[in-house]
C-alpha cells in the first residue's frame, strides 16, 4: 500500500500528527518511553523481535494502566515471506468452576480481586518469541526495561490520567486486604503521579532481573512463581504454583481472509479476532461509498452481527461448538449480509453450521515485522499486586460467562474468550504491515475501521487511525466521536441508532501502525488518543 499525500481540503478531519517514514528500522508504541526502549534495542543490532520483546518488558513499568507483568500477550511475527502467531493466554486455574466460586458467595465472575485472575502468560511469550526468532542475549533485551526501573522515567499525561481513575476506584476498595498492596506499590502517597512526574519501581527492577536471568522460569516454576501462589492462598484465591508451572504458550497459524485484494491477518480463537474477519467478509460483498451515513450504518451492522456471533461461539478452541472454516465460509458471510437493511437490527448470534490493553510494531531492516499485544484486561487489572514484586494481575477470568450451558462458560484450565487482538496486512504474499487498537470490545470494531480507511477511502496511515470512530455497546447503542459532523449522527439517529456522542478520546481504542513500500521504506504511525510515539532511524 503506498502512502497518499495528506491534504485537509480533501479530508475534513485533519490529522494532528503526520506520518513518519524511514529507511532501517521502527518502532511504534502508546508510550514514549516503550518507542525508545525499542529503538535502543534496534540500534544495539537487535532485530524487531528483539526490539517488541524490550518494548514488551518495559510497559508493565511505563503503562501499568494497560498490562502488567502478570498480563496475557499476544504477537504475531512476520520473518521471511511467512506470518507466525504466538498465543500467550493463560487459561483458569484448575480448580476454578461456577460451583467453585458459588462456594465462595459469588453470583458472578468477580471483576476484581484474586478470583479474577488467570495464569498470566505475557512473561512466558516474551521468553518464547524471543528464543525462536531473537537475536541479541535475552537478558541485554531486558535492560533497558531494568534500568527505567531502576532509575525511573517521567510519566506521560494520558497515563497519568488513567491512573488517578485507578486510585479512585481501588480506594473503594482498600478495607479489603488483598488491595493494600496495588496502594503501597503504584500510590504510596495515596495519589497518581502527576504529567512528567518520575515513578521508579525496585520490585519491578528486580523481578525484572530474575525472568532476565532464568528466561521466565523463575516466573512460573521458581520464586517468583511461589510469591505469586503464595499471595493467592493466603486472601482465599485459586491460582497456584502447579497452574502456573504447568502452563507453556502455544504456536498458533493466524486466520486470514482477502479484503479487497489485501490479507488481513488475524490470531485464531480463543482470542476474537476472528471478528473482525467476519465483519470484513460481510462488508466485501457491500458496495462502499457516499453518503457517509450509508457505509457507516453497513459497518455497524456488520460488526453487530459478527460481535454477535463471536460472543456466543468463541472460546477455548477445543470447546468451541463450531469451526473457524464455518464462521468464514462464504455462506454465512451472505446470509448474515442478507440481514443488513435500511434500519439497526437488534442483533443476535446465527448458527453459521451447516476497558485497557497496550500495543506496539516493530520493524527492522532485514525485513521482519511484529505485531504486539498486552494486556491485564481492565486497567491495571484485578487490583491484586505481589508484594514486592511489582506484578500486577489480570482480571481475565471476567471474560467466562457464568453458565455452565454457554461454550465460553467458565471451568478449569480452559482459556477464555479474550479480548487482546494483534493484526497484519500482507499483499500477494508480501507484507504490508502490522497494526493494532488496543481498548476491550473495541479492538475488531476499530480494526474494521481502520482497514476500510486504508484500503477502501486510500487513507494514509496517520489518517487511518486519526479518524472519527464509533463503537457499538449492545443493542442499537451506538457510541460515536464527537468530531463526526451532526449532521451525520442524527442520520444514523433516524436510521434507528440509538446514538451517544463521546468526547472521551481513550474510549475508541489507541492504536499504531508501520506499513511496508515495495521498496522497502518503513511507514509509521500513532494515533491522536494516546501520548504515542514513533521511533526509527
Amino acid at each position: 500500500m503506498q502512502a497518499i499525500p495528506f491534504d485537509p481540503l480533501d479530508y475534513p478531519h485533519p490529522s494532528r500528527r503526520t506520518v513518519v517514514y524511514a529507511r532501517n528500522g521502527m518502532t511504534c508504541a502508546g508510550n514514549p518511553t516503550a518507542a525508545s526502549v525499542g529503538l535502543q534495542v534496534l540500534l544495539k543490532g537487535g532485530n524487531a523481535v528483539d526490539a517488541a520483546v524490550a518494548m514488551a518488558a518495559v510497559m508493565p513499568l511505563a503503562e501499568p494502566t494497560g498490562n502488567g507483568l502478570g498480563s496475557d500477550a499476544f504477537v504475531m511475527v512476520w520473518k521471511d515471506g511467512k506470518l507466525y502467531g504466538l498465543n500467550g493466554s493463560g487459561p483458569s486455574p484448575k480448580s476454578a468452576s461456577i460451583e467453585a466460586l458459588r462456594a465462595k458467595g459469588c453470583e458472578k465472575i468477580p471483576a476484581y480481586g484474586v478470583l479474577a485472575s488467570d495464569v498470566p502468560g505475557a512473561v512466558g511469550a516474551w521468553a518464547a518469541v524471543h528464543e525462536r526468532f531473537g537475536q541479541l542475549q535475552f537478558a541485554d533485551v531486558l535492560a533497558p526495561a531494568i534500568e527505567y526501573a531502576e532509575n525511573g522515567f517521567p510519566v506521560s499525561p494520558t497515563v497519568a490520567d488513567l491512573w488517578g481513575r485507578a486510585v479512585k476506584l481501588y480506594s473503594g476498595m482498600r478495607s479489603d486486604a488483598q488491595f493494600e498492596p496495588w496502594f503501597t506499590h503504584f500510590a504510596p502517597q495515596n495519589r497518581a503521579p502527576e504529567p512528567g512526574e518520575i515513578f521508579r519501581s525496585s520490585d519491578i527492577a528486580a523481578t525484572l532481573k530474575r525472568i532476565a536471568e532464568t528466561k521466565g522460569e523463575a516466573f512460573y516454576r521458581g520464586e517468583i512463581a511461589e510469591k505469586i501462589a503464595a499471595f493467592f492462598a493466603a486472601h482465599g484465591g485459586l491460582l497456584t504454583a502447579d497452574d502456573l508451572a504447568s502452563w507453556r504458550p502455544e504456536w498458533v497459524e493466524p486466520l486470514s481472509v482477502n479484503y479487497r485484494g489485501y490479507d488481513v491477518w488475524e490470531m485464531p480463537p480463543n482470542g476474537h479476532g476472528i471478528t473482525v474477519l467476519m465483519a470484513l467478509k460481510t462488508l466485501s460483498g457491500m458496495q462502499l461509498g457516499a453518503p457517509l451515513t450509508e457505509t457507516m450504518h453497513q459497518q455497524i451492522e456488520a460488526m453487530k452481527l459478527a460481535m454477535s456471533d463471536t460472543a456466543e461461539h468463541v472460546t477455548e478452541p477445543s470447546a468451541m461448538r463450531v469451526t473457524t472454516d464455518e464462521l468464514l465460509s462464504d455462506e454465512y458471510a451472505a446470509k448474515r449480509r442478507a440481514l443488513i437493511g435500511e434500519q439497526a437490527l437488534l442483533p443476535k448470534a446465527g448458527d453459521p453450521r451447516g476497558s485497557s490493553t497496550v500495543y506496539f510494531c516493530t520493524a527492522d531492516r532485514d525485513g521482519m515485522m511484529v505485531s504486539f499485544i498486552q494486556s491485564n484486561y481492565r486497567g491495571f487489572g484485578s487490583g491484586i499486586v505481589i508484594p514486592g514484586t511489582g506484578i500486577s494481575m489480570n482480571d481475565r477470568m471476567e471474560n467466562f460467562r457464568f453458565d455452565p450451558a454457554h461454550a465460553n462458560c467458565l471451568e478449569g484450565g480452559k482459556r477464555p474468550y479474550h479480548t487482546i487482538i494483534p493484526g497484519f496486512l500482507s499483499k500477494e504474499g508480501k507484507a504490508v504491515g502490522p497494526f493494532g487498537i488496543m481498548g476491550g470490545f473495541m479492538q475488531p470494531q476499530a480494526h474494521v475501521q481502520v482497514v476500510e480507511n486504508l484500503i477502501d477511502w486510500h487513507l494514509n496511515p496517520q489518517q487511518a487511525l486519526d479518524s472519527p470512530r464509533w463503537q457499538w455497546i449492545g443493542g442499537k447503542k451506538i457510541d460515536i466521536e464527537a468530531d463526526v459532523p451532526p449532521a451525520e449522527v442524527l442520520k444514523l439517529i433516524r436510521r434507528g441508532h440509538e446514538v451517544t456522542v463521546k468526547a472521551d478520546l481513550t474510549a475508541m481504542g489507541r492504536g499504531q501502525m508501520i506499513l511496508r513500500a515495495p521498496d522497502g521504506t518503513l511507514c509509521g504511525a500513532t494515533e491522536k488518543r494516546s501520548d504515542g510515539q514513533i521511533m526509527s532511524y
